[in-house]
């Protein structure tokens, strides 16, 4: 076990020897991992002559005493903490202990540095070897580097069961058929599409792996204890090692504790090396940028293989998932282009919208507002209705349908896709890792123990921690503010609606004809803008709340933590992104009233109507902006954009806090752990998985109203793709590589989104759609079974006599000539005994809305069931394979346990002959040999040339 701790020139001359930056001054030792910290040596000047070299030399032994607090002292090495004020008065004439006054910014500095101290002598206590930079100038950024060698990677491969290679090979049977066929073919045909990294020799064999074990490592296939354990494994194992490993100081517990109270700035792995640069030395991660991570090869499929053993199983299943959902985007791109081309070339053939632009039969419309709106004609929407029709026409039925049986065979392709990669990435059986706490739930289970340390009464099964009574501030805090956050989503759609009515009103009042004429599509524009900016203010909004009320919940675990963060950053974000959009499509148009009693907001301003089309126009216009909206500047320009931001704020922070000193220890080329400390650190995939589920909600919910949607999503995700990996590779540290088996609460989320999907686009063809009242004029109404009379049908009859005083249109040439307006809506004439009520063709609709919103639904949802039936989780391949893979190991391992028992049944055939010769030295011969061979099968950690292997036929 070795600590270095180098000085002088001597240092800077071994570091420019190892000019990559990967490993120790001896240019051997791998740096598996880095902790980053800030110093700064103290300003506290020290009393007259206490500065000479005798002085010097007693300085490990010197009481510190901080003003007015208890002071730390450091006597000898090994760190026993004395009281300064008790060192004087039971001490005072002891040799060697001086006392110094420290400020209290010294005092904290000071506390720090024994708490780095204590923690790294305990990492090498723990068996781990580690480097430091000496701290020569008066303040600034210090590294230590952390080398695990093999007895400690070793020990805790066994202690975290990590499955590795055994020497045992086995055939991987593919399916045959017509399958192999369409495999070769589709291969042949991608090959140009397959990106150039290394492959298995023999993609048909696969090594047996099982969890590694000292006791059996002559079966693991070693050829190098430097390379058995990868990168990522071995930054994996020091990053536990660095987890558990405890202070006394605060009773904190590993270095999450440590980097929460500022002791160290960071703790991260290393990159491979540069990604750039003419050299001829090629390492995964130049590898990875030069195939995956440029917008130059964004045709290329993903090196999933590469990804996942760079960075880890959890973020290659990200990856893995980004890469299948785009891949599932083609198609629904290409039907919805289908549907859109249908509604182009049927436009002319639609007879409503015939109907509707037809001059001849011109209907007479009831006034859009009081006073100052005239009456006008139904033909002047002749542009909104045949736009309208691109989106309404009975193709969207089919796309409805088809979509909700796209993200239905999308999460079932996913879970067999997760189950081929869990088999080839050995994650199948895998357990729960235990997970150490957050430090904030340690510190609050300090708080409560020093508040508890007067009680009595202790805990019966000795173990303190956090109740529901002491949670319950935080569970309260959640519900008010998470209901107050959707409560403000609400306002600020209703503050839209305000805006788009008011604004309404004061256009309809301007002298310019061209401004009253497009008063609409004005308002209608610029409030889907302003809907949009919202959005994106209260998106940023929510991340840091639902971040923050998480926290004060105080989760145990990580894993805890994240799920709930989820939950109510998905909660909070959902509402935000969609609340417009569910309004436009349930609500817009539904509470109007009708002339002579309409319904007003602030007494003097109607609620808002829809196009004479219909809202399902408007529905496609708010869903196009803020779904594009969001993608292009949420999800690429602040993705950009931030990362960078923040990167030359820390840069500038630094350049700013340390002072311009020379360090003769630094060498002239950064090494590899300052150029990582520069980047930006990996917070997790939580926001890369956000972005593209509420994606998913948009290509899935609304999609009756948007068939393009699809096709934006899919020309977003390709740059997403490499954007991410650009972001990975060269932006962000290098992340602890984290096994999992699946993506978690995220597919939850997608299969909850997929079902809610059918009942939204039910609703939305039934009731924000002309799809029903077309469907019952054609088979109810019409006297020849056309569409022919359908804009008439859907239109009432309204006698202007009956206007409340005070709302006619003022100077309106057409007043004297207008006995009666249209409105649409299903009422009974003015001529009827029940004027102005609901007629029997509305109740009719308005069931057969509700029979088509049941019948779609149960068709659908059954649909989906019958999919889900058909396509088994596990592919047939896979599931014969693990079968196979499990009776390969059981005969793998009884077969070196029938090799150890013949070799002792040799032993004791050849002693019993040497026992019936009955010679002595036969006996003790005979012992011997037991005696070594017993020796030998008890080892707990074996040799690669003990007897075992040796009779083993591998």
């Amino acid at each position: 076990i070795i600590n270095n701790y180098v000085e002088g020139m001597q240092g800077a001359a071994m570091e420019k020897a190892t000019p990559s930056g990967m490993h120790f001054r001896d240019s051997k030792r791998k740096v598996d991992y880095v902790l980053a910290y800030h110093y700064r040596k103290r300003l506290a000047q020290p009393p007259p002559g206490l500065d000479s070299p005798e002085h010097t030399r007693r300085a490990p032994s010197l009481a510190l005493v901080s003003n007015g607090g208890t002071g730390k002292g450091c006597v000898e090495p090994q760190q026993h903490h004395i009281d300064g004020q008790r060192a004087l008065e039971e001490w005072p004439g002891l040799p060697g202990v001086e006392v110094i006054e420290l400020n209290p910014l010294d005092t904290l500095e000071e506390e720090k540095r024994l708490q780095r101290e204590e923690f790294e002598h305990n990492l090498v206590e723990a068996g781990l070897e580690i480097e430091k930079d000496p701290e020569n100038k008066s303040q600034g950024l210090s590294f230590v580097r952390i080398h695990a060698p093999w007895q400690v990677l070793s020990r805790e491969a066994e202690l975290l069961k990590i499955k590795m290679p055994t020497k045992k090979m086995y055939e991987i049977t593919e399916e045959g058929g017509i399958l192999k066929t369409l495999n070769e073919i589709w291969c042949k045909l991608t090959e140009p599409l397959q990106p150039q990294v290394p492959h298995q020799e023999n993609t048909k064999m696969k090594n047996l792996s099982y969890p590694f074990s000292r006791e059996k490592i002559h079966l693991y296939n070693i050829k190098d204890k430097d390379t058995f354990f990868d990168n990522a494994t071995r930054s994996r194992i020091v990053r536990e090692i660095l987890k558990r490993t405890s202070t006394k100081a605060r009773s904190s517990m590993g270095i999450g504790t440590l980097i929460a109270n500022s002791v160290y700035d960071a703790a991260y792995p290393l990159h491979d090396g540069e990604y750039e640069g003419q050299n001829d030395d090629m390492n995964e991660r130049k590898l990875l940028y030069r195939e995956w991570a440029r917008y130059g090869v964004f045709y290329k499929f993903q090196p999933i293989h590469l990804i996942r053993k760079y960075f880890g199983e959890k973020i290659g299943l990200y990856f893995a998932w980004l890469g299948l959902y785009t891949e599932f985007l083609i198609p629904s791109s290409v039907v919805g282009i289908i549907v859109f081309l249908y509604g182009c070339i049927t436009i002319e053939s639609d007879i409503p919208s015939k109907e509707m632009c037809d001059q001849r039969n011109a209907f007479t419309m009831c006034p859009l507002c009081d006073k100052f709106c005239d009456y006008w004609n139904l033909s002047s929407a002749c542009a909104t209705a045949r736009a309208s029709h691109l989106f309404d026409n009975p193709a969207t039925v089919f796309f409805s349908i088809f979509m909700a049986l796209w993200a239905t065979m999308f999460l079932e392709q996913w879970k067999r896709l997760q189950m081929r990669l869990s088999y080839f990435w050995d994650l199948t059986g895998l357990e729960e890792e235990e997970e150490h706490p957050r430090p904030e739930y340690e510190t609050k289970l300090l708080q409560k123990k020093l508040k508890n340390k007067n009680i009595t009464t202790e805990n019966p099964n000795g173990k303190e921690k956090l109740t529901w009574s002491d949670r319950m501030p935080g569970y309260a805090a959640n519900f008010g503010l998470i209901l107050f956050m959707i409560m403000l989503t609400f306002s600020a759609v209703f503050g839209v609606i305000v805006y788009r009515i008011t604004t309404a009103a004061a256009l309809s009042f301007s002298t310019n004809e061209a401004t009253r004429a497009n008063i609409r599509v004005t308002v209608t524009a610029t409030a889907v803008i302003i809907n949009l900016v919202v959005i994106l203010i209260l998106d940023e909004i929510y991340g840091a709340v639902a971040k923050w009320l998480t926290e004060i919940e105080i989760p145990k675990t990580e894993k805890t933590f994240e799920e709930r963060l989820i939950l109510k950053a998905f909660l909070l974000k959902f509402v935000n992104s969609y609340a417009p959009i569910f309004y436009v499509a349930f609500f817009k148009g539904r509470f109007v009233g009708r002339p002579g009693r309409y319904v007003y907001v602030f007494e003097g301003y109607r609620m808002e109507e829809c196009a004479p089309g219909g809202c399902l126009m408007e529905l496609c216009i708010q869903l196009s902006i803020i779904m594009l909206g969001k993608q292009l500047i949420q999800n690429n320009l602040f993705e950009i954009g931030i990362p960078k931001l923040k990167k030359l704020f820390r840069k500038l922070k630094d350049e700013r806090t340390e002072p311009k000193e020379m360090d003769t220890n630094q060498a002239k080329d950064p090494q590899q752990w300052d150029l990582d400390y520069i980047l930006e650190p990996f917070t997790g995939l939580t926001p890369e998985y956000m972005e593209m589920i509420i994606q998913f909600g948009f290509v899935t919910l609304f999609v009756a109203s948007f068939p393009l949607a699809p096709l934006f999503a899919l020309l977003n995700n390709i740059i997403e793709v490499r954007l991410d990996a650009k972001k990975f590779v060269t932006e962000l540290r290098r992340p602890d590589t984290v096994r999992a088996k699946d993506i978690g609460i995220w597919y939850n989320i997608l299969s909850g989104i997929g079902k809610l999907s059918v009942i939204i686009n039910a609703f939305v063809i039934a009731v924000t759609s002309d799809f029903i009242p077309r469907l019952m004029y054609q088979y109810a109404y019409s006297q020849n079974g056309t569409m022919h009379g359908f804009i008439n049908h859907t239109l009432s009859y309204f006698n202007v006599s009956h206007l409340k005083a005070g709302t006619q249109p003022q100077n309106s040439p057409f007043a004297q000539d207008v006995l009666f307006c249209r409105f649409k809506d299903y009422r009974e004439p003015p001529w009827s005994p029940n004027q102005y009520e609901f007629s029997k063709q509305y109740w009719a609709v308005l069931s057969a809305r509700l029979a088509f919103v049941i019948l779609f639904q149960n068709l659908v949802m059954f649909l989906s069931v019958l999919v889900d039936w058909m396509i088994p989780d596990i592919p047939k391949d896979i599931s014969q394979q693990i079968k196979k893979e499990k009776a390969v190991l059981v005969d793998f391992f009884l077969k070196e346990e029938h090799e150890k028992l013949k070799l002792i049944e040799s032993f004791i055939t050849h002693d019993r002959r040497k026992h019936k010769s009955g010679t002595k030295s036969g006996t003790k011969s005979r012992r011997s040999r037991a005696a070594s061979f017993s020796q030998l099968s008890r080892s707990p950690r074996g040799s690669f040339t003990s007897f075992s292997s040796q009779h083993t036929v591998v």
